[in-house]
């Protein structure tokens, strides 16, 4: 009985002694408000220290815009100053410059840049309208990347080089190849035809002529098994000789040529299917083959459709290159002689071109008259050519033509 008795008051007990470990309302007010006071200072810190960061990040970028805009103004100082000054004081290498008739103040900074005799040609351009220069002639000139803007801008007033001024010329005749190129430079200048031809096989000249002309030699740098990389690329024409040339700059300036015919058709041969070594190479084969403007522009066409076809091109001109010969006539043996330029056994272009085309035939290339023909043949005693579809009807051609005249 004891035992029930006291249950409830052990029970009181109990519910007091659970209600006096728990806290009141009023008790717990005054750690909240401690706590959120420490949260306030906290976040107010860390917004200070964020801020902090933010100016030193800001003000270092500040800075780093200030010195590149110090630096960018003092390297475009330094730059502009040498573009004024000799692009190489020490180097007297005379270079022969042709400026074309029309050219412009700035196209001639262009050619100039170009032909390394100064060192930036939108600099030479501005140089000219500040110091009210003027009246520059077109023709051929003897420049040197030692002389100043003053210096070229007087010669420019004066007038290229007259023929007469010259110590020889040399004439290229279209459809030339390098072998009768080096003996026409030999027969005519103090260059043998051996310097000529071991020049032509020179890399490091190579090279140096690509980053002249990159447009124009991009290409052929990439092809193997060629004779001599600047075949095709020594434009037919007259070129002035002096005494003082070395057969570098000799040849430079037959390079220069071919890039400046050439200008006028790097964008209609970007949108072509073709490059400018494979034009240049059909263009040397459409020289040799036809004479006439017609013709050529059918012969080109025919070549275009073989081509289509994965048909050998068979040009004689082909088997000429390989023997290493100049003849009329081709046998059937020498359509088997062992070379990459025979283009009776190999399909496609060949390593590279086959002489120096001409502008004409250049142009008949890049605007071909359509045809389904793909087959042609030359009347060896008048140079007239006709053209047929089907072998049957070129072989019976031939034997008109060719075989009935031997």
């Amino acid at each position: 009985m004891s035992f029930l008795s006291e249950q409830p008051e052990n029970e009181e007990k109990k519910v007091e002694s659970v209600g006096a470990r728990s806290q009141s309302p009023k008790q717990k007010g005054p750690i909240v408000h401690k706590s959120r006071n420490g949260l306030r200072s906290a976040k107010k810190k860390n917004r200070y220290q964020e801020d902090k960061l933010v100016n030193r990040i800001v003000s270092v970028i500040v800075l780093i815009v200030i010195v590149a805009l110090i630096s960018g103004g003092f390297y475009a100082y330094r730059y502009i100053a040498t573009s004024l000054q000799p692009l190489d004081s020490e180097d007297k290498e005379i270079v022969f410059v042709e400026i074309p008739i029309g050219s412009s103040n700035k196209a001639i900074g262009k050619i100039l840049e170009e032909n390394e005799i100064i060192k930036d040609g939108t600099i030479f351009n501005f140089y000219t309208k500040f110091n009210n220069l003027s009246g520059f002639q077109a023709g051929r000139y003897q420049f040197s990347p030692s002389m100043t803007l003053n210096q070229i801008g007087d010669i420019l007033k004066t007038g290229g080089l007259a023929a007469d001024q010259a110590d020889a010329r040399v004439t290229i005749p279209e459809g030339f190849d390098l072998t009768q190129i080096a003996e026409a430079v030999a027969a005519e200048t103090a260059f043998s035809k051996e310097a000529f031809l071991k020049l032509m096989e020179d890399a490091t000249f190579l090279t140096k002529l690509e980053q002249k002309y990159p447009a124009l030699l991009t290409d052929v740098v990439q092809e193997k098994d060629v004779r001599y990389a600047l075949e095709g690329y020594l434009f037919p024409a007259t070129y002035d000789y002096f005494e003082s040339m070395t057969l570098e700059s000799f040849v430079t300036q037959m390079v220069a040529k071919t890039n400046e015919v050439m200008s006028s058709y790097y964008e209609q041969i970007e949108e072509s299917d073709w490059n400018v070594h494979e034009i240049l190479t059909l263009a040397s084969l459409v020289e040799k083959e036809g004479v006439t403007e017609e013709d050529r522009r059918l012969i080109a066409q025919v070549f275009f459709n073989r081509l289509a076809v994965d048909m050998p091109l068979q040009s004689d001109i082909s088997i000429l290159y390989a023997l290493g010969v100049h003849k009329e006539l081709v046998t059937y043996e020498d359509t088997a002689v062992d070379s990459p330029y025979n283009l009776y056994v190999n399909k496609g272009f060949g390593p590279g071109p086959f002489n120096s085309p001409g502008e004409m035939a250049i142009q008949a290339v890049l605007e071909p008259t359509a045809n389904d023909y793909y087959y042609f043949v030359a009347d060896l005693a008048t140079g007239a050519v006709y053209f047929s579809s089907t072998l049957e009807e070129h072989n019976v051609l031939v034997e008109q033509y060719v075989n009935k005249t031997q």
